[in-house]
């Protein structure tokens, strides 16, 4: 595992901690995937088989996609996360289903560590790149390590949500928290997915809030 280090690492390391990570793990396990990331899976599952597929899960939480995708015949996965609280809570998850065996763990700032990091049959942002300063760089670099299919959930680009999330970012700095929240143009995500070769497979609004776009590479002749 290695060390966290830069500005990005500190806001996720501080603001996503053993507090935040035992909440999404209880919620996880009394409820499952939430909304969005069960629409998301359903739509990877859609575009690409998943048996024997492999995964890189990148921001990925106490697990629920991993988890999830292995659960459904996936063959290895991996999870890279800024944050060591939610690191530890996936991979006791993973020892509990059973499956430590297929899962590596990679602490630190996926742009940074992604140029040591293979390539994955799939690979996921679910609810990622809102927290991210630089989204040409964290999803282009994802899209670059996607064989077949890069699954994203994120902020819909409608006016309430880009309210919102102003709002939360000003108490968020009031507080002097040190990560902010972002809400990205549809246009210019698709835009860095397709600089990447990958085209929009499928597109869904899950709620108020968040939208699912699953993209895919052209099978090659």
């Amino acid at each position: 595992m290695k060390c966290c280090a830069g500005s990005n690492c500190r806001a996720f390391e501080s603001v996503f901690d053993a507090s935040y990570a035992e909440d999404d793990l209880e919620e996880y396990r009394a409820h499952g995937p939430a909304k969005s990331t069960r629409a998301l899976l359903q739509a990877i599952q859609d575009a690409t088989p998943v048996a024997g597929a492999t995964l890189l899960d990148i921001g990925g939480g106490v697990g629920a996609v991993h988890h999830e995708l292995l659960k459904a015949g996936a063959r290895s996965a991996v999870d890279v996360d800024g944050s060591s609280a939610f690191l530890a809570a996936a991979r006791r998850e993973a020892e509990r289903l059973g499956h430590a065996d297929r899962v590596s763990y990679l602490h630190g700032d996926f742009v940074t560590l992604a140029g040591e990091i293979a390539s994955a049959d799939i690979v996921t942002l679910d609810r990622v790149i809102c927290c991210y300063p630089d989204m040409p760089q964290l999803v282009g670099a994802a899209a670059a390590r996607a064989r077949r299919v890069l699954g994203l959930v994120f902020p819909r680009d409608a006016w309430w949500a880009r309210a919102g999330v102003w709002a939360v970012n000003l108490f968020e700095r009031l507080r002097r928290d040190p990560l902010l929240f972002y809400v990205h143009r549809v246009t210019d995500v698709d835009a860095v997915a397709g600089r990447n070769g990958l085209r929009l497979h499928f597109h869904r609004s899950v709620g108020i809030l968040w939208q699912v776009r699953v993209y895919a590479r052209d099978a090659t002749p």
